[in-house]
């Protein structure tokens, strides 16, 4: 019983250790919180935006709807740029406590694998703000980034791919209710990410010392 118990935890740790060269597994829990948060920010600040341009401009001989969207877009890339630092900033402090490089070669295809689906969204996106398809922006976004996710999770944590298709059917949904987008928006990116993120720093990132509580 003692070998076959021992060969039982050498199967395990041989697993864990062909997991690691495969797969991206140091994504902190916290960047999903912080990338949550940014987006919920970002959101308050678009609906602040743009209730006080149809309360102050809409309609009168002040009315910019290029300056409404440019500020939007301002947003947008905010969100996206203090997202992606945050996010950096707490997979790098959990790959250096965990001991692993994190730039690898799993790191490098979880990359391209969510990347492609992201830029192929963004030229989408791109092209939507040049024929005026504002309603359709928040709900290509949350579609092409659920896809990347999709697409991503085989190179890290199987959690992300759960978090990339609940994100995708927000996305769907929110394309039949375009005067909702920007609540859908908050939800796919916010709420989700958030949940997300507790979720996974309770499964993956507790102390020894509350798990065993």
């Amino acid at each position: 019983m003692p070998t076959d118990l021992s060969g039982l935890e050498t199967l395990k740790d041989i697993r864990r250790m062909m997991e690691k060269s495969s797969r991206f597994i140091s994504l902190s829990g916290w960047s999903g919180v912080a990338a949550g948060i940014c987006a919920l920010v970002g959101a308050a600040l678009a609906h602040h935006t743009i209730d006080e341009y149809y309360q102050l401009n809409y309609g009168t001989a002040n009315a910019c709807p290029e300056c409404l969207r440019d500020k939007l877009v301002v947003i947008a890339i905010g969100v996206f740029v203090s997202a992606l630092v945050t996010a950096f900033v707490f997979t790098y402090l959990r790959s250096r406590k965990e001991g692993v490089a994190i730039w690898g070669a799993s790191a490098r295809r979880l990359l391209w694998n969510t990347l492609i689906p992201m830029l192929a969204g963004g030229v989408l996106i791109l092209k939507m703000i040049d024929l005026h398809m504002y309603s359709l922006i928040g709900p290509a976004s949350l579609i092409f980034y659920g896809l990347a996710l999709v697409n991503g999770s085989r190179y890290t944590l199987g959690e992300v791919r759960y978090l990339g298709l609940a994100i995708l059917v927000t996305g769907m949904i929110s394309a039949w209710f375009p005067k909702a987008t920007l609540y859908y928006w908050a939800f796919g990116f916010g709420i989700l990410h958030v949940a997300y993120g507790i979720a996974m720093w309770w499964k993956h990132e507790r102390p020894a010392s509350e798990t065993t509580t």
